[in-house]
């Protein structure tokens, strides 16, 4: 290995744990092995023991990884975490809600790695399928469903509903990009376990979804399929890896809004083959070392369950609806502050991280599940990045900042506080913003002049500066080299090819100015505004505010006695 691995310790010596225990050690991070009963010999240069407090001893070993029975899953992990071990659960988390938070609380008390075995997470074929859908390849998705069926796996937990599909609701949870605001289970069976399961799932958004689970079936099943205005994508795991993911454009041709595929063959979509186990082994050891948060980290682990106890509560009800928050209890956590939404292919999902949010982090930064943030970025407390954006390397946002839908920032662009990037705006390397600037929707920042494509762009970047209050409408576009004065103001649709004066009024193509502007946005009259009475002069950079008359004033008695002359101190 080029980088020395943390030893990692595997609990339990079932499947699952074999299956761990063997990826690990060709990873070169398996040091010991773990299970109550008699170890397999499959690893015969790896020690093994039979009890926890034996693997909490060992002060070289750093991770654990736990794969006993799901019930065991709270107390292993909570004693892990609070010998200072890092953790990778298989799903689910923990048994219930209160539990899986206080192993959230450890974790961020420590400042350990915490993650949940959601394997699908980490497939390459839903990498892509995720991939499609956040570069808007399908078209508002309105649909999502998941059939799993399996003679083996499914209705094999305490309630025959939590652990077979855990999966396909984290797949369901990362592609919706929010939580559901309500959740209708049924099931049917014998006595101990519903071998058959429905679950739909609506969204604030108008996404709907639903699950069909069943352990009565001659074969297994896996498809998630996903619904867009203009495609539908289908991701089948039992199929062959050329055929696992799958594009149907819809038949464009009807006259009603119901999207249904079209009569042509299915477009096949490469997949890189991966192992979805090794590639979370991978992305687990990433996270020791550089401390980085999981894709799938205890906050996801949390968002499954409340889904999970929603289900089964709808069921105990005859399947009535249920809201996962208001219903089953609101979580006192902070919302997740950074997440990895798009893997990728051509990155190892090792090498992608987000940054851990330290505890005493400001708990006003929001940043949408959607968004993605590259390594090395400063983000300010009280920013907020929403759906879709790109925040990449070496960036760094102020404070207060808002940052709208599908936005790209970087790299090594610098915004100031309190400013507003609207939708669809791009601020590229060359860019900075100083504080209090508002970038309107769509506007356009150019990096080159003369763009070619085919051609090494390297060294030819031409900075933009935008100064303080400057206010940039929808749609302008702005040619790179030029300084936008303070609190200037660009028209809509305008185009600026050269320098704009502080306070300036431009408008038009190439923009033209056409007057001034107060600090408050208001144009001047006679350099004089009319909201909010601020006098304006000429100066070498445009016009700057008049100064108040500091000429002495007379006072007597007291106030004299306390009055501070502004002009000596």
């Amino acid at each position: 290995m080029s980088e020395e691995q943390p030893p990692v310790a595997v609990i339990g010596a079932g499947c699952r744990g074999e299956a761990l225990a063997g990826n690990y050690q060709r990873l070169g991070a398996l040091r010991l092995v773990c299970d109550g009963g008699e170890c397999p010999e499959k690893y015969p240069e790896v020690e093994t023991c039979r009890t926890l407090d034996a693997v909490l001893a060992r002060q070289d070993i750093r991770a654990v990884a736990v794969a006993t029975p799901p019930e065991t899953h709270f107390e292993i992990a909570r004693e892990a975490l609070a010998a200072g071990k890092h953790v990778y659960v298989e799903n689910p988390l923990a048994p219930d809600r209160a539990q899986a938070q206080e192993l959230l609380a450890l974790a961020a008390r420590g400042g350990l790695t915490l993650m949940v075995g959601h394997l699908f997470q980490y497939h390459p074929a839903f990498w892509r399928l995720k991939e499609l859908a956040s570069a808007g390849a399908l078209g508002r998705i309105g649909y999502l469903y998941s059939h799993r069926f399996s003679p083996d796996e499914t209705g094999r937990d305490e309630n025959g509903f939590r652990q077979p599909t855990s999966d396909d609701i984290s797949m369901i949870l990362a592609l919706a990009g929010e939580e559901p605001g309500g959740v209708m289970a049924t099931g049917g069976g014998d006595e101990r376990a519903a071998n058959i399961t429905t679950t739909h799932l609506a969204f604030a958004s108008g996404l709907r979804a639903h699950i069909f689970a069943s352990s009565l079936h001659p074969f297994k099943v896996h498809q998630l399929v996903v619904v867009g205005e203009r495609k539908m994508a289908v991701f089948d795991d039992t199929r062959p890896w050329p055929d696992k993911l799958l594009l149907y454009a819809n038949d464009t041709g009807r006259s009603d809004s119901i999207p249904l595929p079209g009569e042509a063959e299915p477009g096949r979509l490469p997949v890189t083959r991966a192992e979805p186990l090794e590639l979370a082994c991978r992305h687990f050891l990433h996270c020791v070392r550089s401390g980085c948060r999981p894709v799938t980290d205890g906050r996801e682990g949390l968002r499954v369950l409340k889904v999970l106890d929603a289900c089964r509560l709808s069921r105990e009800r005859d399947g009535m609806r249920v809201d996962p928050g208001r219903d089953c209890g609101q979580d006192d956590i902070r919302p997740r502050a950074c997440s990895l939404y798009d893997m990728p292919t051509s990155r190892p999902v090792a090498e992608l991280y987000v940054p851990r949010s330290d505890e005493a982090a400001d708990t006003s930064l929001f940043i949408h599940q959607t968004a993605i943030i590259d390594e090395n970025c400063e983000i300010g407390a009280g920013t907020s990045i929403l759906h879709f954006s790109h925040v990449l390397s070496n960036c760094r946002i102020g404070e207060k900042c808002n940052i709208g839908q599908n936005v790209v920032i970087g790299p090594d662009v610098s915004i100031g506080s309190h400013c507003r990037v609207q939708n669809n705006v791009s601020v590229y390397k060359g860019v900075t913003l100083e504080d209090g600037v508002c970038c309107g929707p769509s506007m356009v920042f150019a990096s080159i002049g003369n763009p070619r494509a085919g051609m090494d762009d390297t060294g030819r970047v031409r900075p933009t500066f935008v100064k303080k209050g400057a206010i940039l409408g929808a749609n302008c576009t702005v040619v790179c080299g030029v300084a936008i004065g303070q609190y200037s103001f660009v028209g809509a649709g305008a185009v600026v090819t050269r320098d704009v004066p502080d306070h300036a009024v431009v408008v038009g193509c190439p923009a033209r100015q056409t007057g001034w502007a107060c600090v408050c946005g208001e144009r001047l009259v006679d350099l004089e505004c009319p909201a909010c009475g601020k006098k304006f002069i000429p100066c070498a950079s445009g016009i700057e505010e008049e100064q108040a008359d500091l000429r002495p004033v007379a006072y007597s008695g007291r106030a004299a006695e306390n009055h501070c002359d502004p002009v000596k101190n």
